[in-house]
């Protein structure tokens, strides 16, 4: 699969450059599967000081976004219980499986927890992703598919809405994940990373961000990583509310979800 480097793209924006230059020359991929095991995370050294540059410090500001992550959670899946339990009985009606999606997913600083989603898909959905892999229309270490085989009835529906994400509200309260911050990663996936990418751990892994509200599967991989690297780099409670705002309308809208 043919990938940039981002030292050589034209399009590169001057936030690039100086995440590029913070963390030195890009790890080759010898050296990265001599290091990483599927379901292992980085802990090189140079890995950990590519994150390390963008480590926000805890601060007040980053006790807020903790206290604004329990009361946003809380408060959603207690308004939205009536939701969980309607999507429950439909995923159960439409196809035959589990209502629940856990995958290992690799958050902050490499590590690695449970991540939930209502089901959207057959249940032998990761057995045939393999068959379908010339069909990826991600340019980079990721999959997706607008009209994928392995999605049922329901769970188009589920995807169009976001609504499938809703489970991650768990994560925010267990502390795995945040209201806002880049998208969790599958092991395999962060294997394939450049290493100016890795930058994206130095946060809590979210269940929103710019890539998000800014067209998510209409976007190319590198465009994806370079939103959320301007996240790390830009990062504040304004931010994150604002964020939280602007995803609330593109659920409601479904645009660039699939």
């Amino acid at each position: 699969m043919e990938r940039t480097d981002p030292q050589l793209d034209p399009d590169t924006s001057q936030l690039d450059h100086i995440a590029i230059e913070a963390s030195g020359f890009p790890l080759s991929s010898e050296q990265l599967s001599n290091e990483l095991a599927v379901y292992s995370v980085p802990l090189n050294t140079e890995i950990r000081r590519i994150i390390d540059t963008g480590s926000p410090a805890a601060t007040v500001k980053r006790f807020m976004k903790r206290i604004l992550d329990l009361f946003g959670a809380g408060f959603a899946i207690l308004a939205l219980s009536p939701v969980f339990i309607l999507i429950a009985a439909l995923i159960r009606f439409d196809s035959k499986g589990t209502i629940f999606f856990t995958q290992m997913r690799v958050g902050k600083n490499g590590r690695l927890f449970r991540f939930h989603k209502f089901r959207s898909m057959i249940p032998n959905a990761d057995a045939l992703k393999i068959t379908l892999m010339d069909q990826n229309e991600v340019d980079g270490p990721a999959f997706k598919m607008k009209d994928d085989p392995r999605v049922t009835r329901i769970g188009r529906f589920l995807r169009k809405s976001s609504l499938d994400e809703l489970p991650q509200l768990w994560n925010v309260l267990r502390g795995d994940m945040s209201l806002v911050g880049p998208r969790p990663a599958l092991p395999s996936e962060v294997k394939l990373w450049e290493s100016w990418q890795y930058q994206r751990l130095a946060v809590e892994q979210g269940c929103t961000c710019i890539w998000q509200v800014s067209g998510r599967s209409d976007t190319n991989f590198q465009q994806w990583m370079r939103m959320d690297l301007e996240y790390v780099q830009k990062w504040s409670i304004s931010l994150d509310i604002m964020l939280i705002l602007r995803t609330i309308l593109v659920m409601l809208t479904g645009k660039g979800a699939y």
